[in-house]
């Protein structure tokens, strides 16, 4: 079996929520369990930290795995989904999984896995904790992959549990008011585990509360710290100036990343109670390169100039408002907007919240999920938004730039898969 026989079989044999959706979503953790009985508890072998939330758990696991490892340790980091390879779940000290790993994988466990008719996701995290046991890591960042209390990732007991915010996504399956949401969250709570909570709302401070009690678990809420004294956009950067860290430089220059650098200065410091070495130097790497120590990409990434090229991967309704806030702000003659979206989405609340000044190409990603192009263009229309439809986001983009001038900005989102057709044929050397 070569690799790409074995992603094809991973992809096409289980059901992947990233093409289907709701039907690739199994609720309950008899599966999860089995397996990792099967592999011997490899999630025991080394310690762990669980970053759930809406928004900005991947950034803030990228980010804490960048510190820990400009510290010295050897950080396993799994996150979901990924955008061009399906290694990019799955690194060690931001490598990613060696090809012959999941090939192995495959070839050697189907026979055991193959009558449990596991989810991709089921698969993909037994195969992930298997191979940081495997590697030896010091410490593994688990992003949460979809609420948290029947999450397959929430197996594990970690050293500290990390929930982002909360915001309306996958209301079909967490709950359609914010407290149902939190309560689904707020299940990686372990007892006597420390939880740091990013942003909360009286609606779902009151469940985070309640549980972190239940659990006796010490608990802090960030944005009540005001850590962070200010945050600047420095180019394609952030300045910040905190109250106990200094100042330093964040790669990731979303508007957004000030919620989450909070977020991640409050766990750096429970990390440190656990008996975590983190130096301030580390602090600084960790945040100023982030992207190159552990391949994280999509997030307010510039890939070319003249004409700007930013893509983001924000696809939700909390997602999206920093978004629209951001790209107010963005100087440029005119703005260009390529977007798509998937259809189990708040489409009409994203749609109201962009700029009604752009120019928009309406498109859609190349999964069963995305939303027909000329529907959602007839959807942003009802909305205020103005522009025209294409097949596919390669078609999209070279309108886009057709269109363009050098003092223009092209902005390519609305959906992970978007930017993940997007950065398929887009390179970086190409701007």
């Amino acid at each position: 079996m070569t690799y790409k026989e074995a992603t094809t079989y991973l992809f096409n044999s289980v059901p992947m929520f990233q093409n289907v959706g709701g039907t690739a979503y199994k609720e309950g953790l008899s599966n999860t369990l089995l397996l990792d009985e099967h592999f011997g508890h490899p999630h025991r072998k080394f310690k762990t930290i669980h970053v759930g939330g809406t928004n900005g758990k991947g950034s803030c696991s990228h980010t804490l795995a960048a510190i820990l490892q400009t510290a010295g340790y050897k950080v396993g980091l799994y996150t979901s989904p990924h955008l061009t390879d399906f290694r990019e779940r799955i690194r060690v000290n931001g490598q990613m999984i060696p090809e012959c790993e999941v090939v192995s994988f495959i070839e050697d466990e189907r026979s055991f896995f193959e009558p449990l008719h596991p989810s991709f996701f089921e698969l993909t995290t037994a195969l992930a904790f298997k191979y940081f046991a495997k590697a030896e890591v010091d410490v593994a960042v688990i992003e949460v992959g979809m609420g948290g209390r029947l999450d397959c990732t929430n197996i594990i007991t970690p050293d500290l549990s990390v929930i982002t915010n909360i915001s309306f996504d996958h209301v079909q399956f967490l709950g359609n008011t914010l407290a149902k949401i939190a309560g689904e969250k707020a299940g990686i709570i372990k007892p006597g585990v420390p939880v740091v909570i990013g942003e909360a709302t009286e609606e779902t401070k009151k469940v985070f509360k309640d549980k972190s009690l239940e659990m006796n678990a010490p608990i802090r809420f960030a944005e009540e710290e005001h850590e962070i004294i200010s945050s600047r956009p420095e180019g394609n950067t952030r300045v910040y100036e905190t109250l106990h860290y200094g100042s330093f430089i964040g790669e990731l220059g979303g508007l957004c990343q000030e919620k989450n650098t909070a977020t991640i200065l409050a766990a750096i410091d429970e990390l440190r109670k656990a008996g975590y070495i983190i130096a301030q130097e580390h602090i600084e790497l960790g945040f100023g390169h982030v992207c190159k120590l552990t391949g994280l990409r999509g997030r307010w990434q510039q890939l070319g100039t003249r004409p700007t090229v930013i893509c983001d991967t924000g696809h939700n309704t909390g997602g999206i408002s920093y978004i629209a806030e951001q790209l107010e702000c963005v100087q440029a003659d005119k703005l260009h907007i390529i977007i798509g979206m998937v259809n189990d989405k708040d489409i009409h609340s994203v749609l109201q919240q962009l700029p009604k000044c752009a120019i928009y190409y309406f498109t859609k990603a190349s999964v069963k999920r995305a939303l027909n192009e000329h529907t959602l263009q007839t959807l942003a229309q009802e909305a205020g938004l103005r522009g025209t439809s294409w097949p596919d986001v390669r078609s999209a983009f070279q309108a886009a730039r057709q269109s363009s001038t050098e003092k223009d900005l092209i902005f390519v989102g609305g959906s992970t898969f978007v930017v993940a057709d997007f950065l398929a044929f887009y390179h970086p050397e190409q701007a």
